[in-house]
């Protein structure tokens, strides 16, 4: 035989249902003994190899931690997810990647799967109007990223901090005209905390604030750059790096290349692309990395519930 048997060749040949092979391959104690041994017997003969990740699912004794993205596309949970997965793999745990599309029901939906399927730990990566319940019921066994919760751990970014970095550099080159383009305040990180960090630093160094939000797409920004540009213009901030690439190419058909543009999320392609722009690192990676060592230690009793801030860089 090959090891392109299923579970359900395993059952015929065992002369068990197809659950009675999935509870011998979980190690399930309440599996009768000499049922056990016959259908062992036969995964031996057969040279049967059950895969890892499908009995992960099943809540077996592989190691798993699962991860809620809210988006699959975002660069930033990307970066994010390759700090996580460096962490978990090293430690032996696979992983089980879940979208929830900004959707608080399809969270909860989630995470009562993974609950289902028994898996160690989870991370969640949160957004306004999260539902955090479900997430602190889990207490040691979850770490959310993003937003804060005092019920379990979390790594949340300096969200004001990456803005007045940027501010700063601009003030440092003697720019004085400086608009912004950012999402609307319903968002409460991304949007309200980076637009607040940009009007606090208007305050501090005495400028007049020219501002717009919108969606958080390169589409929408496009569409906002006129409305914060004026002959003056010297610089204009982004909230995110998506926002800064829609309003780097709005300003080069206009024939503005001379207004420098910043973005969040050090993205390698914004500057490639357009060169009169910069990027603030919020440490996205960092993030990932810390959010799955957090996990990591406290599944294995050595952590407690703890509040990490990344900080931003240029």
């Amino acid at each position: 035989m090959t090891q392109k048997l299923t579970i359900l060749d395993i059952a015929k040949l065992a002369g068990v249902g197809k659950s009675t092979v999935s509870r011998v391959l979980t190690n399930d104690p309440k599996v009768k003994p000499e049922t056990r041994s016959k259908v062992e017997q036969v995964i031996r003969e057969s040279g049967y190899v059950p895969s890892k990740s499908a009995q992960a699912m099943r809540g077996g004794s592989a190691k798993v931690v699962g991860i809620v993205l809210s988006r699959l596309d975002s660069p930033s949970e990307n970066k994010a997810v390759r700090g996580i997965l460096e962490v978990i793999y090293q430690a032996g745990y696979d992983a089980v990647i879940m979208e929830s599309q900004f959707s608080a029901e399809k969270t909860n939906e989630h995470l009562a799967v993974l609950q289902k399927r028994n898996v160690d730990g989870v991370i969640v990566f949160g957004f306004t109007g999260c539902d955090l319940a479900p997430i602190e019921a889990l207490g040691q066994k979850a770490v959310v990223i993003a937003i804060d919760t005092d019920q379990v751990s979390s790594v949340g970014y300096d969200n004001h901090g990456m803005i007045s970095l940027a501010m700063n550099h601009l003030l440092q080159q003697g720019k004085r005209q400086i608009s912004y383009v950012g999402v609307g305040s319903e968002d409460k990180t991304t949007g309200l905390m980076r637009l607040n960090a940009y009007l606090a630093s208007c305050e501090a160094a005495g400028l007049v604030p020219c501002y717009r939000t919108g969606q958080l797409s390169h589409e929408s920004a496009y569409q906002l750059t006129e409305q914060v540009v004026t002959p003056d213009t010297e610089a204009i901030v982004c909230a995110s790096d998506t926002l800064a690439m829609g309003v780097a190419k709005r300003l080069q058909e206009l024939g503005r290349t001379d207004i420098q543009v910043s973005g969040v999320g050090a993205t390698d392609l914004l500057s490639f692309i357009f060169p009169n722009t910069f990027s603030i690192d919020p440490g996205y990676y960092q993030a990932g990395h810390a959010s799955a060592t957090l996990l990591i230690r406290q599944l294995a009793g050595e952590q407690a519930i703890t509040h990490l801030t990344q900080r931003a860089s240029l």
